[in-house]
């Protein structure tokens, strides 16, 4: 058996387990980090940006947000069904988080809301070339990495921890295995869990959330994300909080056809296997209000609806609302990738509702009269769920095109319980000495669904819990 000594270990390098180990360094520490990929970053180099409050580029462009604003919007928002004084502490953080990855050469676009009436939060990585996209935050990555290693931390790839060791009450390093199998005892006065969540571990999704990968929940299932690091703190004494997936909703296999999502993401008319409306459509610019209506109805799918009218108004005008992800403006490839969206089994196309009906499998008879009342409203105004007149559009002339929208996630919340020092705590509320969660692990502070009008906030929680860690972890070992 290999021996290794630190100060701190970290369990794995994705965003927050990479500011853990960087603040922890930063502070004098000697740090250790084991990920089980062959890369770092994680779900990290899938993402955009993180949320900041009060950060020198807001109030360069005169955003007036403030911390208490954001506090007390955030605390409204989850009926204080969270840990306050984690939450004061992460946003109280993520200002000088910014100016924090700026120093590493992180660069970012100017702040951004994800929808109107959300917040100008959003600190998007700007990327070494093009406009910023899915994927902008690899370049965050690769920098945090980069400082990482300057700093002289270990960073063990392809090496995955596989137990947390205990002498006493306190945390006394980790049992990891390389590439050839052979184990390493990192000893260490502390140790930092930041392994990204359980959303590649189907049963844990089934048994803590109640969805079933692949056929009524289509998240980002990204490998070796199966929830090692909580099953090793509830080892260790941790209480177990509520574990949740951070809901969003979406095509499946859309990636490969984003003209065609997108345009089946713009506010018309969206119906259940029933054949009834359940939301007003303008909330489909959030995906979390949209994620969690989809997941009421029956199978946990829903349809949106147009015809070939509205097609041709896009075509001429534009989309009606621009993602902020894929900035997609112009369709004229729709029909080009139309073909590749049918055979994905998900978007439908018909000369008839009633065959429209009978491909997607929603009630003829109930999507007859839907569309009926649909169409009256387009000439009056909507009187079931009061959508706005101008995304009013009627379905009247063939092609009629419909696509089939489920449930999706970024991934999982939850799992350890950690105070606003992101030590973990039992069940007793004690603390377990030298033992810290972060990340997705330990992030409980949504209640039950997902701050979207403070855009950018798992990514932010990710890095700023990862540097309250590693801060306070020093700390600690100061203490011994």
């Amino acid at each position: 058996m290999k021996q290794l000594n630190a100060d701190v270990v970290v369990i794995a390098a994705g965003p927050s387990g990479l500011a853990a180990a960087i603040a922890a360094a930063e502070g004098g520490a000697t740090v250790i980090a084991f990920e089980k990929a062959h890369t770092t970053g994680g779900t990290g180099n899938m993402g955009m940006g993180l949320l900041a409050v009060e950060s020198k580029m807001q109030r360069q462009k005169q955003i007036g947000l403030t911390v208490e604003e954001a506090f007390k919007e955030f605390m409204d928002y989850t009926h204080w069904r969270v840990d306050a004084r984690l939450v004061k502490a992460y946003l109280d953080k993520t200002a000088s988080t910014i100016d924090w990855l700026e120093e590493m050469g992180v660069e970012f676009t100017e702040p951004a809301a994800y929808f109107p009436g959300s917040h100008f939060t959003w600190h998007i990585v700007k990327p070494p070339t093009g406009r910023p996209g899915p994927l902008a935050s690899a370049t965050m990555i690769k920098a945090m990495t980069k400082i990482a290693e300057e700093l002289g931390v270990q960073l063990h790839l392809k090496t995955p921890v596989k137990q947390i060791l205990k002498e006493g009450d306190r945390i006394v390093g980790v049992l990891a295995e390389d590439e050839s199998g052979e184990t390493i005892q990192a000893n260490a006065k502390a140790v930092v869990i930041a392994t990204g969540g359980f959303g590649n571990n189907p049963e844990w999704v089934k048994k803590h959330t109640g969805y079933q990968l692949g056929e009524d929940m289509f998240s980002f299932r990204v490998p070796g994300l199966v929830g090692d690091g909580i099953r090793m703190a509830w080892e260790m004494g941790a209480a177990e909080t509520e574990m949740t997936m951070e809901i969003i909703y979406g095509i499946p296999g859309s990636m490969g056809f984003s003209s065609v999502s997108e345009t089946f993401r713009q506010p018309n008319l969206m119906v259940n296997l029933l054949g009834e409306r359940f939301i007003n459509e303008e909330q489909m610019v959030n995906t979390t209000y949209t994620g969690n209506a989809i997941s009421l109805q029956k199978n946990r799918c829903a349809f949106t609806i147009f015809d070939e009218a509205t097609k041709k108004y896009y075509e001429q005008n534009g989309l009606d609302r621009i993602s902020p992800v894929f900035n997609i403006t112009s369709i004229e490839n729709f029909d080009s990738q139309l073909d590749k969206a049918i055979e994905s089994g998900n978007v439908f196309a018909a000369d008839s509702l009633e065959e429209l009906a009978e491909k997607t499998g929603i009630n003829y008879q109930n999507l007859q009269q839907t569309v009926t009342e649909y169409n009256h409203a387009c000439d009056t105004r909507d009187e079931l769920f009061y959508k706005s007149n101008k995304y009013l559009k009627k379905i009247t002339q063939p092609k009629f095109y419909a696509a089939r929208f489920y449930p999706g996630a970024y991934g999982t919340l939850g799992g350890i319980k950690i105070n606003y020092k992101t030590e973990v705590l039992t069940k007793y509320f004690e603390t377990i000495p030298g033992l810290y969660a972060v990340g997705t692990d330990s992030c409980s502070i949504y209640g039950d669904s997902y701050v979207f009008i403070l855009p950018g906030n798992t990514m932010s929680f990710a890095i700023n819990s990862g540097r309250i860690a590693g801060e306070n972890a020093v700390e600690y070992i100061k203490s011994l």
